[in-house]
């Protein structure tokens, strides 16, 4: 099976822009006085469809707010959302969650990037890719005005998060703080390689688990996306050992 990363086309016929985004997250920790790194580690995934509108509004409140807190805190607020999200999202620092909100202006393509770790799907392209059989698209809709004649409906994709790079285009891993027991981490190996036992096999995209900046895609979503003549994304083929 091959893999892809998934990168938005750059053709200057995609003048796209969103400028959104979503209503709620986990803030940030208060970094360790010692290393200076944060305890609770953190991430760009994104989950659409957690609705944390059942929350009492003082709590949703504190959702709202991204300024690092004290690491109980933190914990406090994360375990107001684990009861309402999936068993796979991932409860780190700068997870987000609900609807896409804001406003949007531009041509848009089939498929929409409007970074490396978000993806948007008109409503027919992720029913197409759906009625194919393509495992892994959740969608949801978006609550993003547009300024044009024809606006696009937007549906906001929720990923699993899997796979890993492996072993061999890593540098080795930096010591654990004595303090907070956190490790720094290390950038996106250029070029990477993923290792083939960590990937999954019950969907056809997912986030990669170890850099939540990337979306990856199986051969099977890609053979559907250039069969049905979707636009706004190409595909980078990567090494998988």
């Amino acid at each position: 099976m091959r893999f892809y990363e998934l990168q938005r086309d750059p053709s200057p016929l995609y003048t796209g822009n969103l400028n959104a985004a979503h209503k709620w997250a986990l803030p940030g920790v208060e970094p360790c006085p010692v290393c200076d790194l944060q305890p609770e580690g953190g991430t760009m995934v994104q989950y659409p469809c957690v609705d944390l509108s059942g929350l009492p509004l003082e709590d949703q409140e504190k959702l709202l707010d991204a300024w690092p807190v004290p690491r109980e805190e933190f914990i406090r607020r994360r375990e107001l959302v684990r009861p309402l999200a999936p068993p796979y999202t991932v409860l780190e620092s700068g997870a987000a969650f609900g609807p896409l909100q804001g406003s949007g202006l531009g041509y848009f393509g089939q498929l929409v990037m409007q970074n490396p770790w978000s993806l948007c799907m008109r409503r027919e392209a992720l029913e197409q890719l759906q009625s194919t059989g393509i495992r892994g698209l959740t969608g949801c809709p978006t609550q993003v005005r547009f300024r044009t004649r024809h606006a696009p409906d937007l549906r906001d994709i929720q990923l699993e998060s899997h796979g890993r790079f492996h072993p061999e285009c890593l540098p080795p891993p930096n010591p654990p703080c004595p303090t907070c027991g956190v490790a720094m981490g290390h950038s996106v190996p250029e070029p990477y390689v993923l290792d083939a036992t960590s990937l999954p096999e019950h969907v056809d995209i997912f986030r990669l688990a170890d850099a939540s900046t990337i979306i990856i895609a199986n051969e099977r979503l890609v053979d559907a996306v250039r069969r049905l003549e979707l636009d706004g994304v190409v595909f980078k083929e990567l090494e998988v050992r």
